[in-house]
């Protein structure tokens, strides 16, 4: 029987089930009614019960049940009334236009002094299964499992990269305007002056330090799991490594008088024991500096002197200790500094880099340079200024080799921008809607993306296609994730969330993925002569081959892209700078990935999910923060206890 609550793995592919969940068996006890027909009853009710268990066990147990993850915790992060100050409309009209300041759930992040290394995982090919020709794989959950492959798979684009370049790309390296000075003494670095607790700045409302925080600051333990959530009008640090009553009792929150905060990022380059560097970004288009031990801070963009909109995602870039970058509300990327000063931002001469293909909008088909990474003029911020779309900006993150931007916007386009040389060089659209969020596999194959389609897409770097589209969801997609912890260099496990509530976990590997039914009747109605070499390739999941190193991306494969809804081909949708604009590739066309967990985990909309080596955490959009044990030495004799 499971004892408190779960949520249950179970495969799309197993036997029909009378539940959709399976909640234990239970064995009744001996029946005291002495009557033969009641005993006859009992009798077929086990038998029943004993003939269910055979097909349970007749398949592959670890295909059938991954495991169970019991909720371990629940914090909940109480949402902060409006401020005294704000004037709020107690009876809203649900169709007025009036603007309505921003909000974005709670985001989460997640921080260890010593954080610990995701081990080499192996997979199991099912080889006692019948359900399909295709060998399939599965992630273990336990280190004691033995696992073999028979699968080959191409190396990725990272890989080539990694082994070529042998060290993380800077940005801005190459301008010595952007080189920090060496003293005597070393790079002298500039820290935020300002005591948050001690600030009578009209920006920040009230500051709520624990009574032991100083004590819990010196005495923390070097790999506990530390929690930084920002919710509405709050930004709270918390310690999700100490007993449950100390969970719910933050370390340091802050409330803002006028701004929502909508999004913060951790330095990892900076980390230490005793530092650490937080940026935040506001509704107001204020962002924050805030060094979370010395509890001092500084404000950058203050009253919005280099762009008012509003900041819905900033990350820090890689391997920089100063240099961040901000997605504005208005589409525009800004690169800023944090130990430089704001000065009045006039644009500079606005030439893009990557020019509109034929027949495109100017809408989302450009980055124009405001400002260049190599522009002469770096006294102030910004460091540099791109505008990328005339809609919202969602989410962006950074490829794991340092190279690569991903982006999403409002209107339905994840745009793929080379970052180190300021070009845009692909364009993929939605199936319908917007995307919400993005993530990169940990290896930098592959790109994941949630929207407002309530699909989950898989893209392809180097082969510069989409992959897979994945059902599953009912309602948007918020949130989505790899768990580096199960992940190999061929299985990848992700994670997504969504306003319906749902956590979604999928098994993915090319090896796994259906040729879609379209493509595979057109190839069986033909002869191999007569069907184009195009198709041919495109019907075979793992047919691509990356480019070879040093090769330009832009001329690989240029007539392997299969088009729909669209007369351009592939030569015309390919501009001199490199930049390709992909089609809106129909399902039938398209490989899909079942899930092999859908649970509803929650009562309200799930706005966050991130993965540890031993609790997988949710966050829903009003402030419920849920740490999810992972599975244990759970299965023994057929049952799960």
């Amino acid at each position: 029987m499971v004892v408190g609550r779960c949520i249950e793995q179970a495969s799309s592919n197993s036997i029909k089930r009378s539940t959709n969940h399976y909640q234990g068996i239970v064995f009744a006890g001996p029946s005291r009614c002495l009557s033969v027909i009641h005993l006859v009853q009992n009798i077929n009710w086990l038998l029943a019960r004993v003939r269910f268990l055979h097909a349970l066990l007749s398949l592959p147990l670890h295909n059938f049940y991954p495991g169970i993850y019991v909720l371990q915790d629940d914090v909940h992060l109480a949402t902060p009334p409006p401020h005294p100050s704000e004037h709020t409309n107690t009876n809203p009209n649900p169709l007025s236009t009036a603007p309505v300041r921003p909000t974005a759930g709670v985001r989460i992040s997640l921080f260890r002094t010593n954080p610990r290394k995701a081990p080499h995982l192996y997979k199991i090919a099912n080889l006692g299964s019948t359900r399909s020709n295709l060998a399939t794989f599965s992630i273990k959950e336990s280190e004691k499992e033995s696992r073999s492959s028979h699968e080959t798979s191409s190396d990725g684009l990272a890989a080539h990269m990694a082994n070529a370049a042998g060290r993380t790309p800077v940005f801005g390296e190459d301008n010595v305007l952007l080189t920090p000075t060496v003293g005597k003494d070393g790079v002298k670095r500039k820290k935020p002056k300002t005591n948050i607790v001690k600030s009578n700045s009209s920006f920040i409302s009230r500051v709520m330090p624990h009574e032991t925080m100083t004590k819990h600051i010196h005495e923390y333990n070097p790999e506990g799991l530390f929690a930084f959530a920002n919710i509405n009008r709050a930004f709270q640090w918390l310690d999700l490594s100490s007993n449950y009553e100390s969970k719910a009792q933050h370390i340091i929150k802050i409330l803002f008088s006028k701004a929502n905060m909508l999004c913060h990022d951790i330095n990892l380059s900076t980390k230490g024991s005793n530092h650490l560097d937080i940026i935040m970004g506001a509704s107001t288009a204020d962002i924050m500096w805030f060094e979370a031990f010395s509890q001092k801070y500084a404000r950058i963009n203050k009253n919005a002197v280099i762009n008012p909109s509003p900041i819905y995602q900033i990350r820090w870039l890689p391997g920089s200790e100063n240099l961040f970058l901000a997605a504005h509300m208005d589409g525009t990327l800004i690169v800023y500094d944090k130990e430089r000063d704001d000065a009045a931002f006039v644009p500079e001469e606005t030439n893009p880099l990557v020019s509109l293909s034929k027949g495109s909008s100017p809408d989302h088909r450009s980055l124009q340079v405001k400002k260049s990474l190599n522009s002469r003029n770096q006294k102030s911020n910004p460091v540099a200024s791109w505008k990328i779309s005339n809609h919202r900006i969602n989410d962006f993150a950074f490829s794991p080799d340092c190279r690569h931007l991903a982006v999403v916007t409002e209107d339905g386009y994840l745009q793929i921008v080379d970052y180190l040389n300021e070009q845009l060089t692909d364009i993929y659209p939605s199936y319908y809607g917007g995307f919400i969020c993005v993530c990169w596999s940990p290896d930098g194959k592959y790109i994941l993306t949630g929207g407002q389609d309530d699909l989950v897409s898989i893209w392809s770097l180097s082969e510069r296609r989409l992959v897979a589209r994945c059902p599953g969801h009912h309602s948007w997609v918020s949130c989505v994730a790899f768990d580096r912890w199960r992940c190999d260099e061929r299985n990848y496990r992700f994670g997504s969330v969504g306003e319906d509530r749902r956590l979604l976990l999928w098994d993915f590997n090319v090896g796994m993925l259906h040729r879609p039914k379209a493509v595979g009747f057109f190839l069986r109605q033909k002869s191999p002569a007569s069907i184009p070499l195009s198709v041919r390739q495109r019907a075979s999941i793992s047919s691509h081959a990356p480019p070879p190193l040093g090769r330009n991306r832009a001329e690989s494969q240029p007539t392997m892209r299969f088009r729909s809804n669209s007369n351009l081909t592939a030569a015309e949708s390919m501009d001199g700078e490199g930049l390709l604009e992909h089609p809106v590739e129909s399902r039938t066309r398209t490989a899909e990935l079942p899930p092999i967990l859908s649970k509803i985990i929650d009562d309200d909309p799930l706005s966050w999910l991130g993965f540890e080596e031993d609790y997988v955490i949710t966050a829903c959009a009003h402030g419920h923060i849920r740490l999810w044990k992972r599975p244990q030495e759970t299965i023994s004799s057929g049952l799960i206890v």
